[in-house]
């Protein structure tokens, strides 16, 4: 199997995936991008590559992880390296104008969003806003910047004084405080470009919504809020979540680059939808996990490890069409212990998962087993995938 490779910042972030990788008898490798070398006449190593580049990286004293991490990326682009989560997406996730305007271009409603550099620009442009609004960081992460203002005033005393938090690349943006009645807000989790879950996350004890059990204040900047006694429990799975905003959130990922993410929007009073941020490098909620059933990063692993194989796959039968032996393979790690499935029928997909060469069209019986058996148990994402792979939708 190929090798699958993660690049981050964060170990604390990526203990999960890493445990995720155990459970399924992965082997990965990491590469931590707060520093190191580039050579650019080298070839980089053949594998699968996984960015989970993130926005907050200054907070954490890695000022310039994200733009060493673009040229990494760069650099496996250009070698045709299997990239999930690519520049393109990259480039969405340390700037929300960026964001804003790829969602725009794709049809999705955003919150009346100005840009502003210097305060007497942050002050002009709060002027132009119909009521309340907030102000956040244009590079964004942990809820950095995020102050909910009723006028003009109070920003403008926020701005000279002390207390005033500009964003790491200078850009402040400010946007229209949008409300929701019921006071939460939707997170909608993709990985391998399919849906997986959405989970509603309540906003009335403010704007710190961050998923992952390690930071709990908020790798999200979120036009909501607002105080009230606190409810129970923050974060939710919603059961049988269905709407219009999975299928285009789903050709703005394609469109640009990105495989695995989480997408929050928040409904307003007279039911219209806004989409406010997007996290590439999305972390979940383990409670809520639990309660549901549904467990993210192990569906993560899942889908890299199918990668890897489809990856393989095509080398050996590109090798074979030219006459040359395979590749050698590395030594199995023997401390990674492929978990073992107790379904026969399991057991049987993943044996069939692994045989099958990529694209190989499926006869009836096989299709049957490849959409309706959870190989992975990760309930239907992975069996969908597997579907999409190799059969026509219908």
């Amino acid at each position: 199997m190929s090798k699958i490779y993660v690049l981050h910042e964060n170990n604390t972030w990526v203990e999960p995936l890493r445990t995720a990788f155990g459970e399924l008898g992965l082997v990965h490798d990491e590469w931590f991008l707060d520093r190191g070398l580039l050579d650019l006449s080298k070839a980089p190593p053949d594998g699968v590559f996984y960015n989970r580049m993130s926005a907050s990286s200054h907070t954490r004293g890695h000022r310039y992880a994200p733009e060493y991490t673009a040229g990494v990326l760069a650099w496996l682009e250009s070698h045709g390296r299997r990239v999930i989560n690519d520049s393109r997406a990259l480039r969405l996730e340390i700037s929300k104008i960026a964001q804003y305007a790829e969602l725009e271009r794709h049809g999705i409603r955003t919150p009346r969003t100005i840009a502003a550099i210097g305060a007497e620009n942050i002050v002009e442009a709060a002027r132009a806003m119909d009521g309340p609004f907030i102000t956040k960081h244009n590079r964004a992460g942990k809820g950095l910047g995020v102050h909910l203002f009723r006028g003009v005033d109070a920003l403008r005393e926020y701005v000279a004084s002390a207390a005033f938090e500009p964003s790491i690349d200078g850009i402040t943006l400010v946007q229209e405080y949008i409300e929701s009645p019921g006071q939460f807000i939707t997170r909608v989790e993709f990985v391998g470009g399919r849906f997986l879950y959405a989970v509603r996350v309540d906003t009335s004890q403010g704007f710190e919504l961050c998923p992952a059990d390690a930071c709990q204040i908020g790798d999200l900047a979120c036009p909501v809020g607002g105080e009230t006694a606190a409810a129970p429990p923050r974060f939710s799975i919603i059961d049988g979540f269905d709407s219009p905003m999975i299928r285009r959130y789903q050709h703005f990922m394609a469109d640009n680059g990105i495989g695995i993410a989480g997408i929050e929007f928040i409904t307003d009073a007279h039911g219209g939808i806004h989409t406010y941020d997007v996290n590439t490098n999305t972390n979940y909620n383990s409670e809520a996990e639990g309660r549901a059933g549904l467990y993210g990063m192990r569906a993560i692993a899942a889908f890299l490890g199918e990668e890897s194989r489809q990856l393989e796959a095509a080398d050996l039968t590109m090798r074979a069409a030219a006459g040359r032996p395979p590749a050698p393979r590395g030594r199995p790690d023997p401390r990674v212990q492929p978990r073992e499935f107790s379904n026969p029928r399991q057991r049987a997909a993943i044996h069939f998962a692994r045989a099958t060469p990529a694209f190989q069209p499926l006869r009836s019986r096989e299709r049957t087993l490849a959409q309706y058996t959870c190989a992975s148990d990760v309930k239907t994402m992975y069996c969908e995938r597997c579907a999409q792979r190799c059969v026509p939708r219908h």
